[in-house]
């Protein structure tokens, strides 16, 4: 059968910068905005549409695809079936570099002449923002993690997710960009919620999380919603409420990312496993961190994942959970284990973790009867993390009062008290 190339939609997306690959992507996350199931299209399925194989795609694929350029489906060359086609066949002599110029020109000057006349063009809003907004993003998660809970961190966070929305009003965009910049709003309203929750402030925290949820839902981004309801479970887990920190973490699981994606399964099952350790179910504990190793060893690393995904979960984050689980539950032994295989895996950016982790294996030391291996445990801590982490400087307030009354009186309480005097005068 005789086709013709699709060369308006080829022209579209060189101009926009998508492969076959990424505009099938593309459009099948905005099939599953419209309809709730992921779409079925891949890179062969656009070869086909630009090679002129498919000249009216489906309904779904069709809205889809308008919704990702903004144009009507005639507008990107395609004809509705019983019409004939209005792209004619290119003669064989001609340049096929100075047809695509011509097409992207005509397209540029059909644009123009649909601007109202006498008004200045709005604003074009490209992938290139929302680049930029990402690059700021990076920079709130590295922060977080060197210090971690600071209200400023807090504050920076929310201030960019205003700045993401703001940008929304600021001029016209594609349906792609628009999506991005709700997932971007929405990241950055999570890490301001990620930061309340870390400095234990809680009614802040779940403000932070209601807009991030909204925002996130505008999106249809799927590992932004896993990140706040992951986030969630973590929350209400800190908060002792392991019932919602159930509920929170089967929202982020049972999301079909983690059925794609085996290293969000792992980290669901991981956090999952932490809050059977805060519920005091062994069992369960036991099977969901075997489960959330087994997902992590199926995972390819190689797989594109978000920058705060890459950035934080790994085989030490794993062993972190499941030391936070066991100590829950006072099987001390197992967690002193994964203490040190977290500390020995830790990557050198994450000092918070470092500082959580470490004081954490003090106090399964000091519970098993080590109080002098204990104190030299805890004594790592750096002072800023001691002092100005909340969530450190309680376990570390703990720490102080168990010790006091595993060992009063001896030389070892005198060393603790004398170093924590230090830490008050630094700050």
């Amino acid at each position: 059968m005789d086709t013709t190339r699709n060369t308006v939609l080829e022209a579209w997306m060189t101009e926009h910068g998508y492969s076959s690959n990424s505009l099938a992507e593309a459009v099948n996350r905005a099939i599953e905005r419209l309809t709730g199931r992921p779409g079925g299209l891949d890179g062969s399925s656009v070869r086909a549409w630009k090679a002129g194989r498919v000249t009216w795609p489906k309904s779904a694929a069709r809205k889809a695809l308008e919704d990702v350029t903004g144009l009507p489906a005639v507008a990107l060359g395609f004809v509705p079936r019983g019409r004939p086609s209005s792209i004619p066949a290119p003669p064989q002599q001609e340049d096929p570099d100075m047809k695509r110029r011509t097409l992207v020109g005509s397209i540029a000057a059909a644009a123009a002449a649909a601007a109202a006349p006498g008004t200045a063009s709005p604003r074009r809003i490209g992938m290139s923002d929302v680049n930029r907004l990402n690059k700021r993003f990076a920079e709130i998660i590295a922060s977080d993690h060197r210090h971690g809970g600071q209200l400023g961190i807090e504050q920076r966070a929310a201030a960019l997710a205003d700045e993401a929305l703001n940008l929304q009003n600021s001029g016209s965009a594609t349906q792609r960009v628009r999506s991005n910049l709700y997932a971007s709003a929405a990241a950055f309203r999570s890490s301001a919620m990620w930061a309340a929750i870390d400095g234990r402030r809680y009614d802040v925290a779940k403000a932070h999380m209601r807009e991030a949820q909204a925002l996130a839902e505008m999106s249809g981004d799927q590992t932004i919603k896993f990140r706040i309801w992951s986030h969630a479970g973590a929350m209400y887990r800190h908060m002792g409420r392991p019932a919602d920190a159930f509920a929170a973490n089967d929202v982020a699981r049972n999301l079909h990312l983690t059925r794609r994606d085996p290293l969000f399964a792992s980290l669901g099952m991981a956090r999952q496993g932490a809050i059977h350790g805060a519920a005091q179910d062994r069992t369960g504990t036991r099977r969901a961190f075997e489960q959330a190793q087994d997902a992590m060893l199926r995972a390819n690393a190689a797989d594109y994942r978000p920058v705060w995904m890459l950035a934080f979960y790994d085989q030490a984050e794993l062993d972190s959970l499941a030391l936070s689980a066991h100590l829950a539950l006072g099987d001390y032994s197992t967690a002193e284990y994964h203490a040190h295989r977290c500390l020995s895996a830790l990557r050198p950016h994450m000092i918070r973790s470092r500082a959580i982790t470490t004081t954490r294996l003090a106090h399964a030391q000091l519970a098993q009867g080590a109080p002098e291996a204990a104190t030299a445990t805890a004594m790592k801590v750096p002072a800023e993390a001691a002092t100005q982490h909340a969530r450190v400087t309680r376990m570390l307030q703990e720490f102080g009062a168990a010790l006091r009354a595993t060992a009063p009186g001896s030389p070892t309480v005198q060393t603790w008290t004398e170093h924590t005097t230090t830490w008050r005068i630094a700050a």
